[in-house]
């Protein structure tokens, strides 16, 4: 039989070994944590363009509604990378604040009103680029995204 100093002996080194597979364990709980409220963050902030996009498209597709023959005669049409249009007319304010509102709420953020008859398709765009750095990426990729609005008056 084993006196109880020869069992000390033996086991001498175990415990020091269970730690370090405990503190292993435990960083790696704590990094994938630390992982999932970086990634929360992130698409939080995602959401939170989608949103606005959304809001703004409806915002100019309102404004387009409430000053309708305006708008089917072509005072609403711009393109991307316009610059905001100048003149006290009720469509040219339209578009100011709704372009500069894009320009405010959303990272290079633009606008397009495209009128095919009574039907316009409203493309708001922003640049995700930043965000998309620590998401896979294919080639050329440049990062903007775009919603679009279609509505007929």
């Amino acid at each position: 039989m084993k006196s109880s100093f020869q069992q000390a002996r033996a086991q001498r080194g175990t415990t020091l070994i269970e730690v370090l597979i405990a503190i292993l364990v435990t960083a790696t709980g704590v990094m994938g944590a630390a992982a999932m409220q970086i990634n929360s963050v992130k698409y939080n902030q995602m959401a939170k363009f989608r949103s606005a996009a959304v809001f703004l498209a409806n915002d100019i597709s309102d404004r387009m509604r409430a000053n309708r023959p305006v708008a089917l005669a072509g005072g609403y049409d711009i393109a991307a990378a316009d610059g905001s249009p100048t003149g006290d007319e009720i469509n040219a304010r339209d578009l100011r604040e709704w372009l500069s509102e894009l320009a405010v709420r959303m990272p290079q953020g633009d606008g397009a009103i495209i009128r095919d008859g009574n039907r316009f398709t409203i493309v708001v765009s922003w640049d995700e680029k930043r965000l998309r750095k620590s998401r896979e990426a294919g080639e050329g990729e440049t990062g903007i995204q775009e919603f679009e609005f279609i509505m007929e008056l």
